[in-house]
């Protein structure tokens, strides 16, 4: 079992930049994928970002995202961190930290929702126009 824990989450401008961290407790993270989540009242949790387990070698991102949405993780804090940069309106959306076992590295990445076994409770980003 593992406990995920979003944070960073906030008002910002158009262009602004925001860092999100997800916290793990309960078990070693090492072996674990993360997968970042959003969702906007009305619509279904779309996939952001995904890093593998131990070094995170691995990284996959939405369309939307890439080039401006960076994923990092240290095994040693329990931490995975979602830099966003270059922040627009269409970002707004509540963030979710997920994570599932993934004892390989090199193994695929997870886009769909009903891959990760583990939530947190979410974070709320809202970028202002």
């Amino acid at each position: 079992q593992v406990q995920l824990v979003e944070s960073g989450g906030g008002l910002v401008q158009v262009g602004d930049s925001l860092r999100l961290s997800c916290a793990a407790s309960g078990r070693s993270f090492n072996d674990y994928a993360a997968g970042w989540f959003r969702q906007i009242p009305g619509k279904e949790r779309e996939f952001v970002a995904a890093i593998s387990s131990w070094s995170g070698s691995n990284t996959d991102y939405a369309d939307s995202v890439k080039g401006r949405f960076t994923l990092s993780r240290d095994n040693a804090k329990n931490t995975v961190w979602l830099q966003m940069n270059s922040l627009k309106s269409e970002d707004t959306a509540v963030y979710y930290c997920a994570a599932r076992l993934q004892y390989s590295s090199t193994g695929s990445l997870a886009t769909l929702t009903n891959k990760y076994n583990y939530w947190g409770q979410g974070t709320q980003v809202t970028v202002s126009s």
